[in-house]
């Protein structure tokens, strides 16, 4: 069976990323995003094991202790981390693999995987991030002030990714994400083909 693909996505708060992965992964199969572990309070709406693995600060830096985590960030005063156990164990069944993180998780996962696909998404402009954090009603204006400073820097951090797709219209968007996972699938690597390619070739 061949190994699955560990597609990176990274983008600043704001620029459409958990919306367009939620519309890929209801266009293909075979492809999980990974549960993070943070120690977050959990947002209106959010389960636990399903939008994210809900920890305690204390439970976090034993998992880091334990060396458990891919890759792993503070990012507004709490961490995130992602299971690298459960990141090998989806790839060696040959499922594809989404990491939704942050530049600097994205970083540390691509030195411990070679084969991983990165993918940035940014918003059209400034104005529409502004005005995507606002329109979520979650954060207050203070959270909303830093997301935005900080996004500047974190969106510096498009080049070191394999694919850059622009959220300004959202069906375009997803079709740019879906054709970069598929043409990925297609890559000469005899994917799912081999008793085909057996026949054809003996």
């Amino acid at each position: 069976m061949a190994l699955g693909t560990l597609f990176i996505i990274s983008a600043p708060s704001g620029a459409g990323k958990t919306s367009l992965v939620a519309e890929l992964l209801s266009r293909l199969d075979n492809i999980q995003v990974s549960v993070s572990h943070t120690t977050r309070a959990s947002r209106r709406g959010e389960q636990d094991a399903v939008n994210y693995h809900f920890v305690s600060r204390q439970q976090f830096e034993s998992m880091v202790a334990d060396q458990k985590f891919v890759e792993y960030a503070e990012v507004f005063g709490n961490y995130y981390g992602t299971s690298e156990e459960w990141v090998n164990s989806a790839l060696n069944r040959g499922i594809d693999v989404i990491l939704e993180i942050d530049w600097q998780g994205a970083e540390q996962v691509r030195e411990k995987f070679s084969r991983s696909v990165s993918i940035f998404i940014l918003p059209p402009s400034k104005q529409t991030l502004l005005e995507r954090l606002k329109g979520r009603g979650q954060d207050e204006a203070a959270v909303i002030e830093k997301r935005v400073a900080a996004a500047t820097e974190e969106m510096s951090h498009y080049k070191d990714a394999d694919y850059l797709v622009i959220n300004d219209q959202f069906e375009i968007a997803c079709h740019q994400l879906q054709a970069i996972v598929e043409a990925q699938r297609c890559e000469i690597n005899a994917r799912g083909h081999e008793k085909l390619l057996t026949d054809l070739l003996s």
